[in-house]
């Protein structure tokens, strides 16, 4: 069995100690990777994360396919990990639209407000991410930043769709929408 593949892929054909492993080995090459200069933050991510957090009225969390470590490495070391209180990863489910319901309950759990679900974006580049919003009445916001175009994501009937997250100030107008 090739341990190198995708998380789901290793979780169900390895051995819990091979996943383990494998995941482990993972962590610690991660700043390795990180430190390559392709590595980046994508157009308007921290702007707009820096101007959510000073307005002080919505509640961020992060959604991510990526386990909490790995997710936790990767934005810490683009100074974006603090910026998230609470959140849903791969640790708590192998099926992304299990995590939107994980991501709620531990909304709740941090700010004491029970958040309705129509209220909430999630934000992705790939028809999971809408997929997983669709599947707890959220919004979604899909994002062309990854290996989708703004057309082939605009298939999947996301409530937005843009080519990057650089226009903060129309992404927040969108939000209070």
């Amino acid at each position: 069995m090739d341990c190198r593949a995708g998380f789901s892929e290793v979780r169900s054909a390895c051995d819990r100690g091979e996943f383990s492993r494998y995941f482990e080995g993972y962590v610690t090459a991660l700043p390795g990777e990180l430190a390559n200069p392709n590595a980046r933050v994508l157009p308007g991510v921290a702007a707009l994360l820096a101007a959510v957090a000073a307005q002080g009225e919505i509640a961020q969390g992060l959604l991510t396919g990526n386990m909490r470590r790995g997710a936790q490495v990767k934005l810490a070391h683009h100074g974006l990990w603090d910026y998230f209180a609470f959140g849903a990863f791969a640790d708590d489910s192998e099926s992304r639209n299990e995590l939107g319901p994980h991501a709620l309950r531990r909304a709740r759990e941090h700010h004491g407000v029970d958040f309705s679900a129509a209220r909430v974006w999630i934000i992705g580049d790939t028809a999971h991410d809408i997929a997983c919003g669709k599947h707890i009445g959220a919004n979604t916001l899909a994002v062309a930043s990854g290996g989708h175009s703004i057309d082939v994501l605009r298939q999947y009937a996301p409530t937005a769709a843009l080519e990057n997250l650089a226009a903060t100030a129309a992404i927040l107008r969108l939000f209070e929408s």
